[in-house]
């Protein structure tokens, strides 16, 4: 009976607030954004668990974090394209927070990222923001926040380079692209903090290693990097 019941309430809310997985289509509950099979599918890197996994060493010689990892590797015409397609021109904040909870999940099975104390999203310069309305990592950080119950910085460092897309550049073009391009404004406020910085995707780490030299200035207890995905060049 009880079955029954679940089976005509799901029909009803789906017959007034149709909903789709973002990766085939199929019907689900307006609260999903993937079906079960699609969800499995996602290529996991399993970097959280994996110490001296490519992410980290992609900052070695470079910038003192302490741990560093990406959830899904990314490539194109990929699903994981697409979410982040999603989140960053399509308006899909809630987006953005479901892969920040994809996140906080990992994280908390993980011995290799503790203890955390806040978390930072990577900041957009205010021009760039304000053309998007939001900083999608923000997003992220705010569910990632959910998981571990930590709070969320948003207003202690500040990027005050206007860059453009770093993707045609090389690697030295990058990090000089990034040189001096942040600036802390509440040092006080991060001193002797374990800091968790969030990103939507990392490629050479530029934009990233840039922000963690401005946290490690002030000083802070450590610096660990966490993204949603992870790109060859």
């Amino acid at each position: 009976m009880l079955t029954i019941v679940k089976d005509y309430w799901t029909n009803f809310v789906h017959l007034f607030f149709p909903h789709t997985c973002m990766g085939c289509n199929a019907d689900i509950m307006p609260e999903q954004f993937l079906c079960t099979e699609c969800l499995m599918q996602l290529p996991r890197t399993g970097f959280f668990e994996a110490a001296d996994n490519p992410v980290e060493q992609s900052f070695y010689g470079r910038v003192a974090i302490d741990a560093a990892a990406a959830a899904f590797y990314f490539t194109k015409q990929s699903l994981v394209q697409q979410l982040l397609f999603q989140l960053k021109y399509k308006g899909r904040q809630d987006v953005g927070i479901w892969l920040g909870q994809q996140i906080g999940h990992q994280l908390n099975i993980s011995k290799r990222f503790q203890p955390i104390d806040a978390i930072i999203p990577l900041p957009l310069h205010p021009k760039k923001e304000k053309l998007r309305g939001y900083n999608q990592s923000t997003c992220i950080a705010k569910g990632i926040a959910e998981v571990l119950q930590k709070p969320v910085y948003t207003n202690v460092i500040v990027r005050n380079k206007y860059t453009h897309t770093q993707t045609q550049k090389n690697r030295v073009q990058r990090w000089e692209n990034m040189n001096d391009a942040f600036t802390i404004i509440e040092p006080e406020i991060l001193k002797q903090q374990n800091i968790l910085l969030v990103d939507d995707v990392i490629t050479t780490g530029a934009t990233l290693e840039a922000c963690s030299n401005a946290l490690l200035s002030v000083p802070v207890a450590s610096v660990q990097i966490a993204t949603v995905a992870y790109t060859l060049l």
